[in-house]
């Protein structure tokens, strides 16, 4: 259970936030030096019209206050005990702090940790967290570097994810194909795949993006990074006015939620700003997707009768589309 933390906490917060800093070498904790407002924590958020959590048996902690710009909340000092990691207790503290903020009219969720913390970044990738921006450098006893993280948190929002965005959501990428395959998706893979081989592919997404080779679009729906969808630009060079819709994905959990016609329409605005004037793509006939691809005025350009095989080993057609874009 958690509770609302008071400035009578302080030596639990003391003690969270030490033993944490502690499994990093060369992180300095120096509370009355540089941290003095964890001997008021509560006070110290509230001023800022913010909230702070306690468990009840103070195994961990989190806090989350509005930002000044983007209709944005910060969430901070999430902390859990090393003996209580791995039993659901840091969820809790993080959609505790999420529900909070979206209640307060929160568009956005920021966070900024250390660039050391690497099971924090997964833990906030897994939850749908992806990193945006520079490193923040702190002048501080540590000398930290700090990356931020942030994800929309209300209603359905599809952004483009650069190269360090697109690393860092490599973990959640991967568990939405491995679902979508599971479901049952032609998309190049067969169930079950494997986590590894999952995760394989969006690297080498992620190395496109970097490249400059593919765009990445992913989809959020209130604050749960629910599908994604890929232009490929490493067209022929007879071929520069046109792309390729690839590996459009929603998370079986998000369907009929309007998931996929948004990042299919993103796409084609997305094509269109960098002067891709036709797009192409493939798919398995009969699949859900053909519906939106006709519903979105793309037309049907051919048919390959047993293309691909499903994970029963039966053959089905293939249908290809294309759609000019204004």
């Amino acid at each position: 259970m958690l509770r609302p933390g008071t400035d009578a906490d302080a030596e639990t917060y003391i003690r969270l936030i030490g033993d944490a800093w502690a499994e990093f070498p060369g992180v300095i904790f120096d509370v009355d030096g540089e941290l003095p407002e964890l001997r008021a924590l509560a006070s110290h958020f509230a001023a800022m019209g913010g909230v702070l959590w306690l468990a009840e048996d103070g195994q961990g902690m989190v806090a989350t206050r509005p930002l000044r710009e983007d209709q944005a909340w910060e969430i901070g000092r999430m902390y859990v005990a090393k003996s209580a990691r791995g039993t659901g207790l840091a969820q809790r503290l993080l959609a505790t702090a999420e529900a909070h903020a979206r209640a307060g009219g929160a568009e956005r969720m920021v966070l900024w940790t250390d660039t050391r913390f690497e099971a924090a970044h997964a833990f906030y990738e897994k939850a749908g967290y992806v990193r945006q921006g520079a490193i923040r450098i702190l002048d501080d006893l540590s000398k930290s570097l700090e990356f931020r993280y942030t994800k929309p948190s209300l209603g359905l929002v599809v952004e483009m994810l650069d190269a360090a965005a697109a690393a860092s959501a490599e973990r959640r990428l991967a568990e939405i194909l491995v679902a979508c395959v599971a479901d049952g998706a032609s998309v190049s893979y067969l169930h079950p795949l494997a986590r590894d081989k999952s995760r394989a592919f969006w690297k080498r997404v992620s190395t496109d993006v970097a490249q400059g080779h593919r765009v990445l679009l992913a989809a959020w729906a209130e604050g749960h990074l629910a599908g994604t969808v890929q232009l490929d630009l490493a067209t022929p060079e007879n071929q520069p006015h046109r792309a390729e819709i690839a590996k459009l994905l929603v998370d079986p959990a998000f369907r009929r939620q309007g998931v996929g016609e948004a990042l299919m329409r993103r796409a084609e605005q997305a094509a269109q700003r960098l002067g891709r004037r036709l797009l192409t793509l493939d798919t398995r006939a009969g699949d859900q997707a053909e519906a939106l691809y006709r519903r979105l005025g793309w037309r049907e350009a051919g048919r390959i009768p047993g293309y691909a095989l499903d994970a029963a080993g039966q053959a089905h057609d293939t249908l290809y589309f294309f759609k000019p874009i204004a």
